[in-house]
């Protein structure tokens, strides 16, 4: 694709999404700062970015914009929800799948708004200190599987974030929530803005009451008990406490002749799932996408209560063992009573989507080279961020829609250490962006040169004063 114009065209059609979300000034420098990014292959600093388009002379509003401009972080999420919904469905089953995880972003300075401190994982290295300073952000995208067929890896797409503060370190007038309570927000959030049910995929350390009960609506009262409710997948403790389903309460025998006492709310204890042996189901045996490939794997299935989601909703739990992966077997436990075992599997490692999301946020998009400092800056540059990596990955599928709707040749080609690669990724879209930098720095640059429509009231106002000569 050398047609520079027709980029544009799909890239600005993109970031339309996000202009009932700021004024029209706003939207232009929002619009500048997300393309920035992309296309910034250095520093991911405004000054690095205003210079990389050859905008220099916009770098006061560019700052001025990120400190004091109208951004309401929760609308760009919602919009940002919608693009996804609209541009790239996210659909498994019968259920819209969302990763739920939290990373560090490391600061040089104890100074920077919403830090916390943290013991370092390497402190016996003299070259590392022992207590490093960092953001704790904990995230959520969709898991997005392949369009054809099953032997494709999944995508993952950023669609919001929350900073996590330790309460001893929270700034003044902040209000703590726990990790924990976050996650649980950000799945609501996403399930008020999707048309099928959401299904929260996320490792061992959110499967806690306080989050599985909360999305299954385990004890909700009012307008919280009529909400959706939210399917979990998640990894259990090899020790998790589990029960069979308790027996049906026995029929009355006759007047005064019934069971005493209150029904069992649980049957009877099971073997936790480092002892899956004595579950008494057999091992069977089928294959699944699984890490780049299709891999062979044998599982057992139970179906039972578990402590952490309550006595009222039964749950799967499954003990797998993969091909490639010997050793401990893998145990899932999920809500999601229709989906089988080969599903399961797949969705559980496309988890591992979003640590590769992770991965280049920090290398490509400039996680850890923020030079924010106060409270609006930091969590706005980290919106742009991985918002600029959602685009990416939309264009990558928009772009290979155009190309079939075109019927021409590929927009892309294998890199020459790589002749073997067998299809595109978001280096590969940022390669293409890359080479059309000048066009969109003149778009940008024309689109900053386009005012707001005042009033005729005001205009007549204006010239009025223009007029006016002094006495």
């Amino acid at each position: 694709m050398a047609d520079g114009k027709q980029l544009w065209a799909i890239w600005q059609r993109l970031l339309a999404w996000f202009a009932p979300v700021f004024t029209r000034r706003g939207w232009v420098r929002f619009a500048q700062w997300v393309s920035g990014t992309v296309l910034c292959d250095e520093q991911h600093t405004i000054t690095q970015e205003v210079t990389r388009l050859g905008l220099a002379d916009q770098w006061r509003n560019w700052e001025h914009f990120a400190e004091y401009g109208a951004f309401d972080l929760r609308a760009a999420e919602r919009a940002v929800m919608a693009l996804v919904e609209r541009e790239h469905p996210c659909r498994f089953a019968r259920y819209h799948p969302a990763a739920v995880d939290d990373t560090k972003a490391l600061r040089a300075s104890r100074g920077v708004w919403g830090v916390c401190t943290f013991a370092h994982a390497n402190g016996r290295d003299p070259k590392r200190p022992k207590v490093a300073t960092a953001h704790n952000w904990v995230l959520m995208g969709d898991l997005a599987p392949p369009a054809a067929g099953w032997d494709e890896p999944w995508t993952y797409l950023p669609t919001a974030s929350r900073l996590y503060v330790r309460k001893a370190q929270l700034p003044a007038g902040e209000a703590f929530r726990t990790k924990n309570e976050l996650a649980v927000a950000m799945l609501r959030q996403l399930d008020g803005q999707s048309a099928a049910p959401v299904l929260g995929v996320f490792d061992g350390g959110y499967a806690h009451a306080t989050v599985v009960r909360p999305c299954l609506g385990v004890g909700a009262v009012g307008a919280a008990a009529d909400r959706r409710r939210v399917e979990i997948l998640t990894r259990p403790r090899r020790d998790a406490r589990l029960f069979r389903l308790p027996p049906p309460p026995p029929p009355p025998k006759g007047k005064g002749k019934g069971v005493r006492g209150r029904p069992r709310k649980w049957g009877r204890r099971l073997p936790p799932p480092r002892e899956h042996g004595r579950w008494g189901v057999p091992w069977r045996a089928g294959e699944a996408f699984v890490y780049g490939r299709r891999r062979r794997f044998r599982w057992r299935q139970v179906q039972c209560l578990w402590s952490v989601s309550g006595p009222d909703v039964p749950v799967h739990v499954f003990a797998f063992e993969v091909e490639g992966y010997g050793g401990e077997p893998w145990f899932v436990v999920t809500s999601a009573l229709d989906l089988t075992a080969a599903q399961v599997l797949a969705a559980y490692a496309a988890r591992y989507r979003q640590e590769d999301a992770i991965r280049d946020h920090k290398q490509r998009l400039g996680m850890e080279e923020v030079r924010a400092w106060t409270k609006a800056p930091v969590p706005r540059t980290f919106l742009v961020q991985w918002l600029s990596l959602t685009l990416l990955r939309t264009l990558l599928r928009l772009l290979q829609w155009e190309w079939e709707k075109c019927g021409g040749g590929r927009w892309w080609s294998p890199p020459p250490w790589d002749r073997h690669k067998s299809r595109p990724s978001v280096l590969d879209v940022r390669r293409l962006l890359w080479g059309h930098r000048e066009e969109f720095s003149q778009f940008l640059r024309q689109m900053d040169e386009v005012r707001e429509k005042r009033p005729a009231a005001t205009r007549r106002r204006a010239a009025a004063c223009t007029t006016m000569k002094d006495p």
